[in-house]
């Protein structure tokens, strides 16, 4: 720490959750810029890439090696990586006593064998000692365990919102736990820098295509953290849908009552929540623009709207969740989870009002 600041550097700075990370730490006033890396921009002046930090940093892309790293004396690194490149760096970086904030998926799952069924991994995860000390990085779930941490495992955008939307009616034992269908919709900032040619303006735009239909990545991650809720196993079916915006993700979480529910028990469940969340707010009005979520209204923001709706006739509750994937989903979400593990106001550096219109 340098004149009570925190040195921080971000690996994969390059990529679209890099800048955003940028962005906000450039005005997190606890925090010192050290480092940006990218292999394939190293030596480049960050505002190239990310052109609206021009005029606020003079940082130029280092190379992204563990070694280039750790001789910069940094105290937090943000690991921006793909996927299955994060375990070559977490254990040296977490040896060297670093914080570590990981944005990939390499730490989220507990169970060593889920990375060989939800990822592909030839074998269990190399690192089971490090699963177990790593923190799921929602605060809202696992804000004490987050104080002091040294390794957090940022969750994934769309598991994001599922779980924020669905753990007060699980956690209340409002609905069938073995019955829960999530639909999702998400933007194109989803795909990254490097998007495949699915991702790209002419094949996204005008679309609503599902992908991964039976089998993505996340249903893992809502599993988990739904089950530790409440001590036993949660079942999901999970869909996402690419979507023609820019940025933001929608579910919609379809589940099923086993008793009688009105409204004000659905309220009274999602306020014993989220009463106090400095980012949660719920949305089910009658009047405005607004009726329920909708990503247009948290763009640029770390909010998550949560909202629902009874369905009488099929004794059905359905709810939902709107963020912005690069924020709350995000990079939001790893300052949040750091300024909780640091000590620091947990809004510091992200309490931006949405932009409007947009």
């Amino acid at each position: 720490m340098v004149s009570g600041r925190y040195k921080a550097c971000v690996v994969g700075a390059s990529g679209v959750t890099g800048g955003e990370l940028l962005r906000l730490l450039l005005n997190h006033p606890g925090i010192e810029l050290a480092c940006a890396t990218s292999r394939e921009f190293k030596g480049e002046y960050v505002f190239r890439v990310h052109p609206n930090l021009r005029g606020r940093t003079s940082l130029t892309f280092s190379d992204s090696t563990i070694d280039n790293v750790l001789k910069r004396d940094v105290d937090v690194v943000f690991l921006a990586l793909p996927h299955g490149q994060s375990i070559e760096w977490v254990p040296k970086l977490y040896e060297a006593g670093l914080t570590v904030i990981d944005l990939s998926a390499d730490f989220r799952l507990k169970d060593p064998n889920a990375y060989v069924e939800w990822y592909g991994w030839e074998k269990p995860h190399p690192y089971p000692d490090l699963l177990k000390r790593a923190v799921y990085g929602l605060p809202e779930l696992h804000r004490e365990e987050l104080r002091g941490a040294k390794l957090i495992a940022v969750p994934g955008c769309m598991a994001t919102a599922a779980i924020i939307s669905l753990a007060p009616v699980v956690k209340a034992g409002l609905v069938d736990t073995e019955r829960i269908v999530v639909d999702a919709k998400i933007s194109s900032s989803g795909a990254g820098a490097h998007a495949p040619r699915l991702d790209l303006h002419p094949f996204r735009t005008y679309v609503i295509r599902p992908y991964e239909v039976v089998h993505h990545r996340h249903t893992a991650e809502i599993e988990q953290e739904l089950s530790l809720l409440i001590n036993r196993q949660v079942r999901v079916a999970f869909t996402p849908h690419a979507v023609d915006l820019v940025r933001g993700i929608l579910t919609t979480a379809h589940t099923w009552l086993i008793k009688p529910v009105q409204e004000p028990d659905v309220w009274r469940a999602i306020r014993a929540m989220y009463g106090n969340e400095p980012f949660i707010r719920i949305v089910k009005d009658r009047a405005g623009f607004q009726r329920y979520p909708d990503v247009k209204y948290v763009i640029g923001s770390n909010l998550v709207d949560v909202g629902f709706e009874i369905d009488n006739r099929l004794n059905r509750l359905v709810v939902l969740a709107a963020i912005d994937n690069l924020m709350k989903g995000a990079s939001g979400q790893a300052v949040q989870a750091m300024n909780v593990a640091l000590g620091f106001p947990e809004t510091t550096a992200l309490d931006q009002v949405p932009l409007y219109p947009v």
